[in-house]
């Protein structure tokens, strides 16, 4: 019988699972077959606070699970088939064997949908991004594509606006769905030019981002255009599928009910999961804390009761 048994292991869930032992609860940790989140996908960190120098995403990953392994977190590496959060104790069916837990913290993550094009997936971290206030400054002086037409990629447009060249949006439709205040700020950046109608086929390059190949759906014509940085803004996949008792919106990110609480008494959230808006390591880490401080208050509560 574990006191918290904690679901993903990225930023929100190891920083989760140091507060829980570092609080004396039995932690189990359900981290994954590719345990340690969207960050080890990333090269360089350089806006996650402590590392002047900046931090390989990997390298920092490893640092939270080893600081949280020192506390006594116990780590399974496999994703979980189910769960069952219908009774007291909470049951996690992991590769067969089911695992009990009095409280749950589901810090699950998102996926960046990804264009799914020829030449983008070996070049994720050498010039394809999903995150401009990551890596926007390595396109300092350098031409860059934004794909997506909601209000992420009028973001991602802007942030690149700071530090790159030239920023193009690439939109399939003829017009944005973006808020119109957030369509205003990029039609008026004299930096950012849109592209309508225009769907990027293939990134193409040797190690690293070297054009795309785009095509008009108005036309049907096909062109290339060399570019140095392609970001990828059309959307994220809450991994919220497996929780049908817990509520979600209509995007399945899952519903932050008081205090990193969910719908379901002694299951909280934390992190992108339930964060459409900031999708940040810093601000996962936080919530993950967050969450953390509440499930031990949950239990001190059971316990008092």
């Amino acid at each position: 019988m574990y006191d918290v048994i904690i679901l993903g292991s990225g930023p929100a869930g190891l920083t989760s699972a140091i507060y829980t032992t570092r609080a004396d609860l039995k932690t189990l940790l359900i981290a994954g077959v590719k345990w340690g989140g969207q960050l080890q996908l990333t090269t360089l960190v350089e806006n996650f606070p402590g590392f002047p120098e900046g931090i390989q995403g990997p390298d920092l990953m490893l640092a939270m699970r080893k600081q949280a392994e020192r506390f006594g977190t116990e780590f399974i590496d496999e994703d979980f088939d189910s769960v069952d959060f219908s009774t007291q104790p909470f049951k996690v069916t992991v590769a067969g064997k089911t695992h009990e837990g009095k409280a749950v913290i589901i810090a699950t993550g998102a996926e960046t949908k990804w264009l799914e094009v020829p030449g983008e997936k070996e070049k994720i971290g050498r010039g394809v991004s999903s995150c401009a206030p990551c890596d926007a400054v390595f396109f300092r002086g350098k031409n860059t594509i934004v794909v997506g037409g909601g209000d992420s990629a009028m973001e991602e447009a802007t942030v690149l606006s700071k530090f790159a060249d030239s920023v193009t949006i690439v939109h399939r439709k003829d017009s944005f769905r973006a808020s119109e205040i957030m369509q205003k700020r990029v039609l008026e950046n004299p930096k950012i030019k849109v592209l309508w109608n225009s769907e990027v086929k293939e990134i193409k390059g040797e190690g690293k981002v070297e054009g795309v190949v785009l095509f008009n759906n108005k036309t049907n014509e096909t062109s290339q255009m060399p570019i140095d940085g392609v970001f990828v803004a059309i959307g994220h996949i809450p991994n919220s599928g497996k929780f049908k008792d817990i509520e979600t919106d209509e995007a399945g990110f899952i519903k932050v009910h008081d205090h990193y609480k969910t719908n379901k008494d002694g299951v909280f959230v934390a992190g992108d999961v339930h964060d459409s808006h900031y999708k940040q390591a810093v601000t996962a880490a936080g919530y993950g804390s967050a969450a953390a401080l509440e499930a031990e208050r949950w239990l001190e509560g059971m316990e008092a009761s």
